[in-house]
C-alpha cells in the first residue's frame, strides 16, 4: 500500500479546524492510505494514517517506510526481515542489503473518512 501523500506545510493548520488534534504531537505526521492490502488490519484506501516517529518499531506493528523511494505502509516483521500486507494476495517482501529502506514511524490510529472535504486533499 503506497502513501500517496504525507501532510506537511500550511494546509495543516486547515486541518486542525476539522479533527481533534489533541493525539498528536510533534512527533507525528498524517499520510493517506492508498490501495487493498491493509485490509486485514482495518486500513483502507482513503484512511488517514497518524504515524508517529517517536515509537520504537516492534514485532508486528503496522509501520510506514520508504522503500526503494515510496512510501509503504505494512507490518514488520522484525524476526525474519519481512514486510508483510495483511491482505492474502500480496505476497510478504524480503528485505535485502540492496534495498533502500528507512523506517518513517509506527502507525497508531487511523481514521475512515466517511464524507471527505477539500481540507483534507493533500495534492499541491
Amino acid at each position: 500500500m503506497i502513501i500517496e501523500n504525507v501532510h506537511v506545510g500550511p494546509k495543516f493548520k486547515e486541518l486542525s479546524k476539522t479533527l481533534d488534534m489533541s493525539f498528536l504531537k510533534d512527533s507525528t505526521f498524517i499520510g493517506r492510505a492508498s490501495g487493498c492490502s491493509m485490509e486485514g488490519v482495518g486500513i483502507y484506501d482513503g484512511d488517514l494514517l497518524i504515524i508517529d516517529r517517536s515509537k520504537d518499531v516492534q514485532q508486528n506493528d503496522v509501520i510506514v517506510a520508504c522503500l526503494n523511494g515510496q512510501f509503504v505502509c505494512k507490518i514488520a516483521d522484525l524476526t525474519n526481515n519481512l514486510l508483510l500486507s495483511a491482505n492474502p494476495a500480496n505476497k510478504p517482501y524480503k528485505l535485502t542489503g540492496f534495498d533502500q529502506y528507512n523506517v518513517e514511524g509506527v502507525v497508531t490510529q487511523s481514521i475512515r473518512m466517511h464524507r471527505t472535504t477539500s481540507v483534507l486533499e493533500f495534492g499541491y
